[in-house]
């Protein structure tokens, strides 16, 4: 007796294949493993319309025949009939999002091109034609080559025609199916023909639906894209100085008349040095920033939550392909730019290896809000703030052009890591685009509140204790006349060590002693040196004198210069160090990201301080 012919159910994720199955066997299903892998297998048994039997297997859910997971080498092995212990499918039921299309027919075109006989289950009609989309499936039937059944899965509709649509292609002469031999078209290929095809198949959709597309055409086009991809971050850095010049004043001007009214109740002695230089100085040189971070985080999570920021990740991931990562690595390197923790943590969505490993060890070039502070005491201490054209100033371009630095630096790591320690082929990467949609405003307030607790914490913690460590290390001893105290102290003399390495590129001891406790955290920089400086100060006029002015009057531009491009590739964060400590359970990883990120700074600041002196800067 023969066995029942096999037919494959095949589909994008979400695509409803799991409740088409469901609905088609109903309780004749079985569950195992595939031999040799740890990826279920899901078969049932179905009868056809004219009582003939079928053993229906549901397939995971793929993107393409080119396997970048466990689950898709499964679903390739078996639609090529590679599997082991697994029969070739006689046919394939291929199940589509109606609603998405553009995505879905692309995996329908390369299963198409394989010659296995074939029906689509053009799936969650019901959903689409309440978007105001109507689609014609004998359009598709017509350019595909095989029939087309509206389905809806969930109510049951469409099921007797399917069956009796693959009873029919069941009966047919058996085909020579193509194998792997198959030459399989490019996927840029395949999204270009099934964008055409989803086009002529739809009959109408809703205004919405036209708009969003009509932007697609801008966002995602391969020029106007990025630029506009560019223009948006251009003037998100504009807004970073223009917009937070006044609450910046109000919160200068908030501290300063704390350190005043503390100077002027407290008697001279350790608790008004430690509040005053230590304190108030420290802490208040970073909480200044934070409506810096604000505007910052305001262009971000308004960009995600208008769903423009997918279609970023879809423009930077032809960036990301040529230098060998795969397309997954967007989202955590996108993460890195609020903080290299949780963007090392979400690489655990990456299924390869290398590629996760790839994606942890550039994470710190991502510029993370903690150099937000750093990069803007400099520009703001040494840029002039002017206008160099129609709503361009110089400060906001410098600021985009560190964030830039930082971006081709990953880059260039990247492809220099993909062709030797973590030496592999990049894997593709598909996603699905969701809705444009105005973002909600409490939404947008609940981010902007969370991201302002989460600085201001680690401004009461982290800074503070770094900062009062530090105040505590640079006052004792006490220097004697005519010796500066922050070189006479224990700081002082721990910080001469750095000073040797540091001072061929550049950088004076008030920096050699702030790199030491900005280990603990980037933003402790700012705080170190404010603290270094109050310390210094040999009245009350230079006490109260800003920051941003001190540095101006203190430093060379070179120096500020080499500060800056040392930010830039410093992998100055504790936490980052131990979270890729237990991502890659191993030392050794974590050590190479530190020697490397290292060397890049140290050359770095010395090519722009070298370069800046013989300049004439």
């Amino acid at each position: 007796m023969n066995a029942a012919p096999l037919v494959a159910l095949v589909g994008n994720p979400n695509a409803g294949k799991s409740s088409l199955f469901n609905a088609l066997t109903g309780a004749r299903q079985k569950v195992g493993n595939y031999p040799g892998v740890t990826v279920e297998r899901h078969s049932g048994r179905m009868a056809l319309a004219d009582g003939r039997p079928v053993e229906l297997v549901d397939l995971p859910g793929a993107y393409s025949l080119d396997p970048v997971s466990p689950d898709e080498a499964v679903t390739r092995d078996v639609v090529l009939g590679h599997q082991a212990g697994e029969r070739r499918p006689a046919a394939l039921i291929v199940v589509v999002d109606a609603g998405n299309l553009d995505n879905h027919l692309r995996f329908v075109l390369q299963l198409a091109a394989l010659g296995l006989p074939m029906v689509v289950a053009l799936n969650m009609v019901d959903l689409a034609e309440r978007d105001g989309l109507r689609i014609d499936p004998a359009v598709l039937a017509e350019a595909l080559g095989v029939p087309v059944i509206p389905t809806v899965a969930v109510r049951r509709r469409g099921l007797d025609a399917l069956k009796a649509a693959l009873g029919e292609r069941l009966a047919m002469p058996a085909a020579d199916p193509q194998g792997a031999e198959a030459p399989v078209p490019p996927l840029a290929e395949l999204q270009k023909q099934a964008r055409a095809l989803a086009a002529r198949a739809v009959i109408d959709e809703a205004p919405a639906r036209r708009v969003s597309r009509g932007l697609d055409s801008v966002a995602l086009h391969p020029v106007a894209g990025p630029l506009m991809l560019a223009a948006i971050l251009f003037v998100m850095f504009q807004a970073v100085f223009s917009w937070s010049e006044a609450p910046v004043g109000w919160i200068e001007q908030g501290f300063a008349l704390l350190a005043e009214r503390a100077a002027a109740l407290l008697p001279p002695g350790f608790v008004r040095s430690l509040l005053v230089e230590g304190v108030l100085a420290g802490v208040g040189a970073v909480v200044v920033f934070l409506p810096q971070i604000l505007i910052l985080f305001t262009f971000i999570l308004v960009l995600e939550a208008s769903g423009y920021m997918v279609r970023a990740a879809f423009l930077m991931d032809r960036l990301m392909a040529r230098v060998g990562l795969s397309g997954r690595a967007f989202i955590p390197l996108l993460s890195s730019f609020a903080c290299a923790v949780p963007g090392i943590m979400a690489t655990r969505t990456i299924d390869d290896p290398r590629d996760r490993l790839t994606t942890i060890l550039i994470a710190p070039l991502m510029t993370c809000s903690a150099r937000l502070p750093v990069y803007t005491l400099i520009i703001a201490a040494f840029i002039p703030a002017r206008s160099i054209g129609p709503g361009i100033g110089l400060q906001g371009l410098v600021l985009f052009g560190l964030y830039v630095a930082g971006i081709l630096g990953a880059m260039l790591a990247a492809l220099v890591l993909r062709r030797t320690v973590t030496r592999g082929r990049g894997s593709g990467f598909l996603m699905e685009m969701p809705r444009y949609q105005w973002p909600r405003p409490a939404d947008i307030a609940i981010g902007l509140w969370q991201r302002a607790v989460i600085f201001l914490k680690r401004a009461g913690t982290i800074i503070l204790a770094s900062t009062v460590l530090l105040w505590l290390l640079a006052s004792y001893p006490q220097a004697p006349e005519g010796v500066r105290q922050s070189e006479y102290s224990v700081a002082g003399r721990l910080a001469r060590g750095v000073e040797a390495v540091v001072a061929p590129i550049g950088f004076n001891h008030q920096i050699s002693l702030a790199l030491i406790p900005a280990m603990a955290a980037r933003e402790v920089a700012v705080s170190a040196i404010a603290t270094v400086y109050a310390i210094d100060a040999t009245d009350e006029e230079q006490a109260a004198q800003a920051l941003e002015a001190r540095l101006g009057d203190a430093w060379p531009l070179p120096t500020a210069l080499a500060f800056l491009a040392w930010f830039v590739f410093a992998p100055q964060c504790i936490s980052t160090i131990a979270v890729t400590r237990r991502e890659t359970n191993s030392w050794r990883w974590p050590a190479f990201m530190v020697a490397y990120l290292f060397a890049l700074a140290y050359l770095a600041a010395g090519a722009t301080f070298w370069t800046a002196t013989a300049l004439g800067l």
